[in-house]
């Protein structure tokens, strides 16, 4: 049985909302669950910790890690870089007001993963993967 989330696209919720519904961590920008197959990312505006820009209709999208340069191989951006053939469905949800998560429904990689450079949390400048990603 596949995932379907109780969503609408455009509704916003809270964390604790998203959290039950995915069955996911309540930190992080990407957040992974084993019990509903899903990857949950979250293009957070309301921070500035990450350059996410869309372009053309296309996310694109900073993948984890804070500080110092990021693997593609690390955790979530793993899963992210082989979501097309791991079977995990992707979803994406804004923050543009904080505390509140903007649903945008599912979305799936539609380019390779690229490198960047991009300030850390601490101003330091650093090599970041970007992940095109589209709405379905």
């Amino acid at each position: 049985m596949t995932f379907d989330p109780p969503l609408k696209k455009g509704q916003s919720i809270d964390n604790q909302y998203l959290c039950l519904t995915f069955k996911c961590g309540r930190q992080g920008g990407m957040r992974r669950s084993i019990a509903t197959n899903t990857l949950v990312v979250i293009n957070d505006q309301t921070k500035g910790v990450y350059r996410d820009l869309w372009k053309d209709g296309v996310l694109h999208y900073t993948g984890m890690g804070l500080k110092g340069d990021q693997m593609i191989d690390f955790k979530q951006n793993k899963t992210l870089r082989d979501s097309l053939h791991n079977g995990v469905k992707v979803y994406l949800f804004e923050i543009l007001l904080s505390g509140l998560y903007t649903y945008r429904g599912e979305v799936k990689l539609v380019a390779e993963p690229y490198q960047a450079r991009q300030s850390d949390k601490n101003g330091l400048s650093r090599s970041v993967w970007i992940f095109p990603l589209k709405p379905i």
